[in-house]
């Protein structure tokens, strides 16, 4: 009956570390069916149930009040707290330098002039270095066979640069991960933008003109769009002055406006 008392503390012991508690009533219950149990091995399996459905309960009570697990927000989460930072020092310099010689070409523009030269460098695919080249020397030592170790850089237009960082930099303000990037605010706004520069371009590339009136209104266009673009990505409209200065292209290491 010892070995037995051991045991049903044991069982108790059990229950209680599972969130159960026993009185003394509890107890007395359970004794009394023991000493009602006529021999020791009926006892034995009496006991062996009793724990068994302790235990079994002690489960089905955890399973119960365990804490459901936190469920992923997907984009929303991701975009807001990686995303969207990671993003922005990559493409946010990007952007503000294209945005800066897109306001230079202003004055040309106003009086339909595409033959200045703000104008022509915007659209020029041999004017910007878009990926600085890297040395192909090791510590200083060439070794290929050639013996041309120089970094060649990358050229295109700065127009070019630009669609690439918008679009790039837009597809980063989702609020899922499911959401085609074509159906985001931003990107939609980028297109618009892209659409109305593009006529801008065809006309300075074939024939360019110095009063031309067309330019003009495609210019003005561009801008408003441009600017309902800037305030999806979070970046200062045309008209506050931000994009006075020239801005550092290179990834950034904060996710802050340069």
């Amino acid at each position: 009956m010892a070995k037995l008392g051991a045991s049903l503390l044991v069982a108790a012991a059990i229950a209680g570390s599972n969130g159960f508690s026993m009185d003394r009533a509890g107890f007395s219950r359970i004794e009394s069916q023991l000493a009602a149990t006529p021999d020791e091995s009926s006892r034995r399996r009496f006991l062996s149930a009793a724990s068994t459905a302790a235990a079994s309960l002690a489960a089905a009570e955890l399973v119960v009040v365990a804490p459901l697990p936190a469920s992923a927000s997907g984009g929303a989460t991701a975009g807001k707290y990686t995303t969207i930072p990671i993003a922005k020092r990559r493409y946010y310099g990007r952007v503000q330098e294209a945005v800066h010689e897109f306001l230079l070409m202003t004055p040309a523009l106003i009086n339909g002039d595409l033959t200045e030269q703000p104008v022509q460098d915007f659209f020029d695919v041999t004017k910007t270095v878009v990926i600085e080249g890297k040395k192909k020397d090791i510590n200083g030592v060439c070794n290929k066979k050639d013996g041309d170790c120089r970094a060649q850089d990358i050229y295109d237009s700065r127009w070019n640069d630009m669609k690439t960082s918008m679009y790039l930099l837009g597809n980063a303000f989702r609020i899922n991960q499911t959401k085609a990037p074509e159906n985001l605010p931003s990107v939609k706004a980028a297109k618009k933008f892209f659409k109305q520069v593009n006529l801008l371009e065809r006309k300075v590339i074939k024939k360019p003109s110095t009063n031309d009136k067309d330019a003009t209104a495609l210019y003005a266009n561009a801008l408003d769009l441009l600017d309902a673009y800037l305030d999806l990505v979070e970046l200062p409209p045309t008209e506050s002055g931000h994009y006075d200065q020239e801005f550092s292209t290179k990834v950034g290491e904060s996710s802050r406006i340069t």
